[in-house]
């Protein structure tokens, strides 16, 4: 059975390590909801990178409308100079000059099908990325909402755990504060058990001195420590 010292520091350790468990968990929150709010980013990049190849079709859509009425002005202006032409070869330029465009009209016609093949594809794509995509966003900003009303409550609880070590540390003497509170910034836990002659800590063997301190056989140790570690060590039964 340990010590009645060792009783109220192993009271005090339960005390810091609920504290620490607070704290770590405290600290954790910001980088999580920085996590998500990078894989919101992600998901809305997508969504303008989807957006952004539809609008690329529907310009070259309209490039491709562009050359067409282009060409189609300049095979009318053919046929009206091939109907006030009286010489032959001047007729035949131009006969030559209507076939060559109707032909580029017919190529820039077959591009448009295509690519209206292709926005209506896009265009369905799109659709089902985006109602994906913002059901993602959704979870993900439910996520930080959630992460937000977490980090409130845990705050309120390590002000709780806090006043729980500030209670757990008062019974004891300065002297022994001193001695866990430098294990404590070295190692965790501070106090551990004594099992078959080895620390609970290290796991490696302790002296005579110090397995018998930590049955309470000597009164002039106080506080028995670890021969290896340094961990205050306490006898388990």
């Amino acid at each position: 059975m340990p010590t009645p010292l060792l009783e109220k520091l192993l009271i005090l350790q339960d005390r810091d390590t609920r504290r620490l468990s607070l704290e770590g968990q405290l600290k954790a929150v910001p980088r999580d909801i920085l996590a998500v709010e990078q894989k919101i980013a992600g998901e809305k990049a997508a969504i303008e990178t989807a957006r952004l190849e539809l609008r690329e079709l529907e310009s070259k859509k309209k490039l491709i409308e562009t050359e067409i009425g282009s060409a189609e002005d300049k095979l009318a202006k053919y046929k009206n100079q091939q109907m006030q032409v009286r010489k032959n070869d001047e007729f035949q330029a131009l006969g030559h000059e209507i076939a060559t465009t109707q032909s580029a009209i017919g190529a820039f016609e077959e591009q448009e099908l295509q690519v209206m093949y292709a926005i209506d594809e896009a265009k369905k794509k799109f659709a089902a990325a985006e109602a994906l995509l913002k059901q993602n966003i959704a979870g993900h900003e439910m996520r930080i909402r959630t992460l937000r009303e977490r980090e409130v409550n845990v705050a309120v609880e390590l002000k709780t755990a806090q006043a729980d070590v500030t209670s757990a540390r008062s019974p004891l003497e300065e002297p022994v504060l001193r001695v866990y509170d430098r294990i404590a910034q070295q190692k965790q836990p501070v106090c551990v058990p004594l099992h078959g002659g080895k620390c609970g800590g290290c796991h490696l063997k302790v002296s005579s001195e110090a397995e018998s301190a930590s049955r309470g056989k000597n009164p002039d140790i106080k506080l028995p420590v670890c021969d290896q570690c340094g961990r205050i060590l306490y006898w388990e039964s």
